[in-house]
């Protein structure tokens, strides 16, 4: 019996599958063969596959505790995972076997990972990013732990009402999340509030933050694996609970409500991600957010130091921590006050170390994006860590004085204070000043970064700065997402492309091959199909898969430029119903993609979309020949249906305005041809490829900057009779439906806020790129023959590449084989 039962928790024959899965339907869920639901399944089989993660995953912990292994922590505010279960099995490579077993019980695998809720603990592409890091970092068998926080709810549900976005509750974890494992005795308390006082103790001045208001912050882990299932790294996150469950005392008195409120205002703190911050509770719940996760993730990253009994100096060599973006730039003066305050080192030791081991991502290249929070919100939340910033600041407008004398502008520009009422702290500038390396994610962010953004900090740490063009793991993205393309490419050249993504490279060649051609034509139909059927059955939508596919998918905001793509399409629209339609070709643009709650213009530019699409496909006249779909509720498992199905990928941002882009990379390997401004990492991927080989338009990043000062839209609206008239129906309410001057607001932004973001600048000639586009598709050899050149050129744009160089050049880091 007992050999049985091992093996059905261990073994990775079909045999031992089948039966974990029906002792987990059982035993573990209560159902027989009468009973089961889908959901039912779903949850025995995740159970059935994390039995066989879970003796590599301890492995992995003691084999890295036992050889004292340095470990890279990788602090993120979001982590975008999406579905585990798809993933985890073909990371542990036990897809034909589990397809055996469930065809022999008469069950559908795809079925049944359509029971799982997204993981939706993030927003966008930084999110998405850290996800595949963890990917990466397992699949290297680099030793790494993620941290982050565990939502209640993830980003909102999006809904479509009367073409508006309204936002609802992602109540992800309603059914369990069966991939997760809650370790109650690992908690730690985080503080707020309170006042800070200072003692004299031998000569030295000690300072004690008191009277707080104390929240436990309590672990619950999640296994990464790494492709072939050697090293299983973790995922903790944190959630919040009251030190306090209720008062007694106000409960036997009557008063319910209060005896529970501690708990409340407690675990409120995990309960949402990115809460409205238009507000400023709503902001002071953000920041409260960010310390919470910083705090818990720091405290558990020094208790695992001080079990190696080593001296705090060593304390470098034992962890480098990454901050994604300045959520987590508070570890700065939390790491700083820890040493000094509770393990009483001195600042000038406690600063080399903390130095040592922090690490930088920048995310933006616009200066509003950058984070700052209020003087005093600080003061009242966080009075130590409030202390020791100005204090570094103090200590670094010292140093920064000597490389700017007397010139007290670039001294204002780069202090981490800004002066106003009320000041701010300037958390980028606290990150570049308290860490020993700052990335950027594209060659041409970096550069940006270093000329336009902070050059003063580039002149003052010329070496701090370098480059970490962002990747996607083509576990997920291509051998996951697109089976049908990934068994061709090991077909043809092998399957070590799932862990040397270069290997695409020998693809070039095949580019030439007719016959290859086709098949990878095959592959696309397939996708699109697929995709067809999802929509279908989702949105009750029927898309034709023999159409062009031009898709635009990513985060809502104003300068990726989603307005640019759809004043094109009113274009093409105006061409076909007054020219012959039949001179055309079928194509649907589809757009998907959420704005922040409280973004006006963003979920002004979705109605705009979508009572586009509802004119454009209702309109008979022009056969069919276009069709626009917003699909609502975007997410990382409808991405992994859109992408392997497009033949167009927009990436239109303003020149200068995107820091990377990592969508435009899922597109690349799965065949997509890019329609694109130089922006981002849209450079290197013309550098990979050739520029003939995508569709690039519009002005550069240098063009952007020269021409801002003397940019005149209403030149462009005039002198160009097809934009004239596009614009025009938008603004003269020809889309407005019985909602006369809906779109007034973006008539105000193009025409009398100067147009921020440049669309009129770019749109005759994004038009012209899309008309080369179409050129090109008329040939679906020559069109197959760019599409495969991208996927061979794509093999730069792995995660494992970027992870890599973070280990080599920031981190330090060697990698653990697990046995």
């Amino acid at each position: 019996m007992n050999a049985a039962t091992n093996n059905s928790r261990n073994g990775n024959s079909s045999e031992s599958i089948k039966q974990g899965f029906l002792e987990h339907l059982k035993y573990t869920l209560g159902v027989d063969e009468f009973t089961t639901t889908n959901h039912d399944r779903f949850m025995a089989l995740s159970y059935t596959v994390r039995d066989r993660l879970i003796n590599q995953w301890i492995k992995t912990q003691q084999t890295h505790h036992n050889k004292n292994t340095k470990r890279a922590y990788y602090l993120s505010l979001e982590f975008l995972m999406g579905r585990a279960m798809g993933n985890n099995i073909i990371n542990m490579q036990l897809e034909d076997n589990v397809s055996e077993v469930l065809q022999e019980l008469g069950y559908n695998l795809e079925e049944l990972e359509d029971q799982e809720a997204d993981a939706g603990l993030g927003n966008g592409g930084l999110g998405r990013l850290a996800a595949c890091f963890l990917d990466s970092m397992a699949t290297m068998n680099l030793p790494s732990f993620g941290y982050g926080i565990r939502y209640d709810y993830g980003i909102f549900k999006q809904k479509i009402d009367n073409g508006y976005q309204t936002e609802q509750p992602d109540d992800w974890l309603r059914n369990g999340n069966p991939w997760e494992i809650e370790r109650p005795d690992v908690t730690v308390k985080v503080s707020f509030g309170g006042r800070v006082e200072a003692f004299n103790e031998k000569g030295k001045t000690i300072y004690r933050w008191m009277d707080t208001n104390d929240v436990i912050g309590v672990a619950y882990d999640m296994p990464i694996a790494g492709y072939g299932g050697k090293t299983i790294n973790t995922l903790r996150l944190w959630s919040a609970r009251a030190a306090e469950e209720f008062d007694f005392q106000d409960f036997n008195d009557g008063d319910y409500v209060e005896a529970v409120s501690a708990k409340v205002q407690a675990e409120n703190l995990t309960k949402v991600l990115y809460p409205n911050d238009t507000l400023y509770l709503g902001k002071e719940l953000r920041l409260k957010q960010q310390y919470f996760f910083v705090a818990c993730s720091l405290n558990d990253i020094l208790r695992r130091f001080r079990k190696s009994e080593e001296p705090w100096k060593k304390f470098p060599d034992y962890a480098a921590i990454q901050l994604n973006d300045t959520h987590p730039s508070i570890a700065i003066p939390e790491l700083m006050r820890l040493l000094m305050d509770e393990e009483n080192l001195s600042w000038d030791k406690a600063w080399k170390i903390t130095e040592s081991v922090m690490g930088y991502t920048n995310h933006t290249l616009m200066p509003e994006a950058l984070e700052k929070w209020p003087e005093p919100m600080l003061a009242k939340l966080l009075p130590r860590h409030l202390q020791i910033i100005l204090e570094i600041n103090r200590r670094f407008l010292n140093k920064a004085i000597t490389f700017f004398p007397n010139d007290m502008d670039k001294i204002r520009e780069i202090s981490i204070v800004e002066e106003g009422n009320p000041k701010q702290i300037r958390m980028a500038n606290l990150c570049i000043t308290g860490s020993h390396s700052t990335n950027g994610v594209a060659a041409l962010h970096t550069e940006l970064l270093k000329s336009r953004l902070v050059p003063s900090f580039a002149k003052i740490f010329p070496k701090r700065f370098n480059t970490k063009t962002n990747g996607n793991t083509q576990r997920r993205w291509l051998l996951h997402a697109n089976p049908a393309l990934a068994a061709l490419i090991t077909e043809t050249i092998g399957d070590e492309w799932i862990t040397n993504f270069a290997q695409l490279r020998k693809l070039e060649a095949w580019a030439e091959d007719k016959n290859f051609r086709t098949k990878f034509q095959e592959t696309k139909l397939l996708a699109k199909r697929r995709l067809s059927e999802c929509v279908e059955k989702k949105y009750g939508i029927k898309l034709n898969p023999e159409a062009f596919y031009n898709v635009q998918i990513k985060r809502m905001h104003e300068y990726k430029r989603q307005l640019l793509n759809i004043m094109q399409i009113i274009m093409l629209y105006n061409r076909i119903r007054k020219g012959n339609p039949d001179n055309y070709f079928p194509r649907i643009s589809i757009f998907a993609g959420k704005s922040a709650p409280g973004y006006d213009m963003a979920k002004l530019i979705i109605k705009l979309i979508n009572n586009v699409s509802g004119i454009i496909n209702n309109d008979e006249s022009i056969k069919g020949k276009i069709a626009v779909y917003f699909l609502a509720d975007y997410k990382v498992s409808l991405a992994e249906k859109i992408i392997p199905a497009t033949d167009l990928s927009e990436q239109i941002s303003t020149a200068g305005t995107e820091a990377s882009g990592t969508g435009n990379m899922k597109f690349m390997c799965n065949g997509a041809i890019t329609i694109g401004t130089m922006d981002g990492a849209n450079v290197e991927i013309v550098q990979e490829a050739g520029i003939e080989n995508e569709f690039i338009f519009g002005l550069s990043a240098d063009e952007v900057a020269e021409l801002k000062p003397t940019y005149n839209p209403q030149s462009y609206y005039l002198e160009d009779k097809e934009i004239k008239e596009a614009l025009d129906m938008i603004f003269n309410d020809y889309f407005s439906f019985s909602e006369p001057g809906i779109f007034e607001p973006i008539k105000q932004m193009i025409m009398k806020d100067g147009d921020k973001y440049m669309h009129l600048a770019d749109l005759r000639s994004y038009d012209d790129a899309h008309q080369r586009a179409a050129a090109v598709y008329e040939d679906k050899d020559e069109w197959n023959r760019k599409a495969i050149i991208n996927i061979a050129s794509a093999g730069k744009f792995s995660s494992d590449r970027t992870i890599a160089e973070y280990a080599k050049d920031i981190w330090n880091l060697k990698p653990c084989p697990i046995d």
